[in-house]
């Protein structure tokens, strides 16, 4: 394993054992969730500006990026390797549809160890990386895997996300609704202190709405959960969730309607050649160094 570069992450509070846990629970779901698949449409629609076909794709974050049969399409030829890292075994095959029972001939998800070093020409983690509690631990697995002149490609939520939830968090003085997510501008800054190069991180903001709270709130736990360090402790009680309804109800827009915004980070990075160090000392025999010294007396 190469361990030469080393990264170090912004600050982000985050209970891990949480966070896995919320992982795990995401990646078992029969369905991939509704905003991966229309992330993972859009990260593939850039995929035409890059002019390198990879032989071999490892997808990280599989079971929940949904993204296997766009990557295939785009690269018929590839093998593509699925990577859980929350190590979860696929969801029960009866509770899946039919076209998720079909994707049970794909090989099974490894667990990031199992990728041999330079084995990708491409990585590909569709919203998965907001789920890792190390952030730059990630980003030294995905250039350990990734070829030399091998690409990046992943999404993530970023901190833009949820404003009207946490706002309604904040007035009732509950804490905060999920644990803070990376600006797009400090991963690019963790990419080149992990060993990639050329980053490109692109963002925008998709908006959501709902017509009913209840229907918003079983939306978002299919996304994810709040691993906060400063979040409630416990369970919430059945007047708490009449209360969260509540408070979203009355923030309903001019169309009648509960809106939330999602930020969504792209980012494109490639694994350059490695630099040659110099040596750290150089070593000057003592005559030399006479000779030397006798030369530019005589040129004085």
């Amino acid at each position: 394993m190469l361990t030469d570069h080393r990264a170090s992450a912004p600050a982000r509070p985050v209970d891990a054992r949480a966070l896995q846990r919320i992982a795990a629970r995401v990646a078992r779901q029969p369905d991939v969730p509704w905003l991966h698949r229309e992330v993972a449409r859009r990260m593939a629609e850039k995929l035409a500006w890059i002019k390198r076909r990879p032989a071999t794709i490892v997808d990280w974050g599989a079971q929940a990026g949904g993204s296997a049969d766009l990557l295939s399409r785009s690269y018929p030829a590839a093998r593509i390797l699925p990577v859980e890292s929350c190590g979860v075994e696929p969801a029960e095959t009866s509770a899946m549809p039919w076209w998720r029972r079909l994707q049970r001939k794909a090989p099974r998800p490894v667990p990031p160890g199992e990728c041999p070093d330079a084995s990708a020409e491409l990585v590909w983690s569709n919203m998965a990386l907001h789920h890792a509690a190390d952030i730059a631990a990630v980003f030294r697995e995905w250039r350990r895997i990734t070829v030399v002149d091998g690409f990046l490609m992943f999404s993530t939520l970023g901190p833009g996300s949820l404003g009207l939830l946490r706002d309604v968090y904040r007035d009732a003085r509950w804490g905060p609704p999920l644990a803070p997510l990376v600006d797009m501008h400090d991963l690019g800054d963790l990419l080149v202190e992990s060993g990639f190069a050329d980053p490109v991180m692109d963002q925008e903001t998709l908006s959501v709405t709902w017509a009913q709270p209840e229907a918003l709130l079983h939306d978002l736990r299919a996304l994810g959960g709040n691993a906060a360090t400063d979040r409630h402790v416990g369970l919430r009680t059945p007047r708490w969730r009449r209360a969260l309804c509540d408070a979203l109800e009355a923030r309903r827009d001019l169309s009648g309607r509960i809106a939330l915004s999602l930020e969504v980070v792209y980012g494109h990075a490639f694994r350059p050649s490695p630099r040659v160090r110099g040596a750290e000392t150089t070593t000057i025999p003592l005559e030399q160094m006479r000779a030397m010294a006798r030369g530019s007396r005589g040129r004085s």
